[in-house]
């Protein structure tokens, strides 16, 4: 099965729909570092550097999935909330694009603030829309948790199928056990340059992360979060104020930082995903991305819907 995806970011969507079993037909992203991410760990991948508004999706008509990690800013708590009188919304160009292609299933990523009673009445705009084009959508807010990521990190997936594909469909189901703590997951890589402190320090980071935030491209550089989630860092024993270029040092006294691959680490990515740039940067695509844990979750579950329809099951006749 072929899917396209927008707003590809650093690939987080992008490797939990492979790990599904969708193969990528395009990816479109705006941001030139992140198109060179996405080229650095599969070059075999079609990377568009193009901006979705002006995207012609016609050439791709009849691809399985359409998915995007659509910008979180106009519904998120952290800015203003202008929701579809936000520049940077893109839920317009989603449509037209769906319009264009026809995929027989949509996957769509955003924040938790997509759900505020303040969007009811765009989300019912949206639900109409879906439905014009012969779509039945329904989003439900996910906790990266519930799915192996050791880290809160809440996020509303929207999915809509053709009405042929939608009695397939389930929501992916949460695991029966808790994640990894941020010192089961990180204890290695603190140790790495020989931190005589790391075993005690991972024994009191015996909790899951919260949120990690990325920033946009204007505001937030490579830290990690608002006071209130650093104070939350540093109950885990992380000094959040800034990202460090490696891990501590064998005589480091004090609460170490996270580096970039520490908190992709913690995003859910493998350790052979690398990013493109330096480190404030880097950082922006690690932290604005999708797990891919919970990406491939919800992927398989639409892969299963589609498959199903395809190929029905033949029963015998009596």
């Amino acid at each position: 099965m072929q899917s396209i995806e927008f707003c590809a970011g650093a690939g987080g969507q992008a490797l939990g729909l492979e790990q599904a079993g969708f193969d990528h037909a395009a990816l479109v992203e705006i941001e030139a570092d992140f198109c060179k991410t996405l080229r650095l760990n599969r070059p075999q991948w079609d990377v568009r550097c193009a901006d979705m508004n002006a995207f012609d999706g016609r050439s791709f008509a009849g691809v399985d999935l359409m998915a995007g990690g659509l910008p979180c800013p106009p519904f998120s708590v952290a800015g203003k909330q202008l929701g579809d009188l936000d520049e940077r919304n893109l839920f317009p160009a989603a449509i037209r694009l769906i319009d264009e292609i026809k995929p027989k299933a949509v996957m769509i990523e955003n924040v938790r603030g997509f759900l505020s009673p303040v969007f009811e009445e765009y989300r019912l705009h949206l639900k109409a829309e879906f439905k014009k084009l012969g779509y039945v959508v329904d989003w439900r807010l996910l906790n990266a948790s519930d799915f192996g990521v050791p880290q809160l990190r809440p996020r509303v997936v929207i999915v809509a199928l053709k009405q042929e594909f939608t009695d397939g469909f389930e929501w992916p189901e949460v695991l029966p056990q808790n994640p990894p703590t941020v010192g089961e997951v990180l204890k290695d890589m603190m140790a790495a340059n020989g931190w005589l402190g790391a075993a005690r320090w991972a024994k009191e980071a015996n909790d899951i992360a919260p949120t990690i935030v990325g920033g946009s491209k204007k505001h937030g550089g490579p830290d990690l979060g608002p006071t209130r989630a650093r104070k939350a860092w540093a109950a885990l024993g992380v000094e959040g104020r800034t990202v460090a270029e490696k891990a501590p040092e064998s005589d480091f006294v004090g609460m170490p930082r996270l580096t970039v691959a520490m908190v992709a680490r913690l995003q859910g990515f493998p350790a052979d995903w690398h990013f493109f740039g330096r480190k404030t940067t880097a950082y922006r695509q690690v932290g604005n991305a999708f797990p891919p844990p919970v990406a491939c979750a919800v992927a398989s579950k639409i892969k299963e819907a589609l498959v199903v329809n395809v190929h029905p099951i033949v029963r015998a006749v009596a």
